[in-house]
């Protein structure tokens, strides 16, 4: 049983996801400013072509590409402070 002063891990989930897709956005914002453009400043792993399973009756499409920047990080601290303020 969980204690009462426990938190849910849902909701950091949650919000460390908003945070990397909200710091994803501000930083393809920021792209265009020559100020804050060091915001979409980072790096992009995964596959570069999916990998393609033929069954002959269903095919199946995988691929993952992800992309870390300086906003999405930023945006994670932020997302991890306010949940430590809940």
């Amino acid at each position: 049983m969980k204690g009462t002063g426990s938190k849910n891990a849902w909701a950091l989930f949650l919000l460390i996801l908003a945070g990397i897709v909200l710091g994803g956005f501000i930083g393809m914002l920021a792209e265009g400013t020559s100020a804050l453009s060091w915001l979409n400043f980072g790096q992009t792993f995964g596959l570069d072509s999916p990998i393609v399973l033929n069954l002959g009756l269903l095919v199946i499409t995988f691929g993952l590409n992800i992309k870390i920047t300086i906003a999405s990080i930023v945006g994670v601290i932020i997302a991890i402070i306010i949940y430590r303020f809940l």
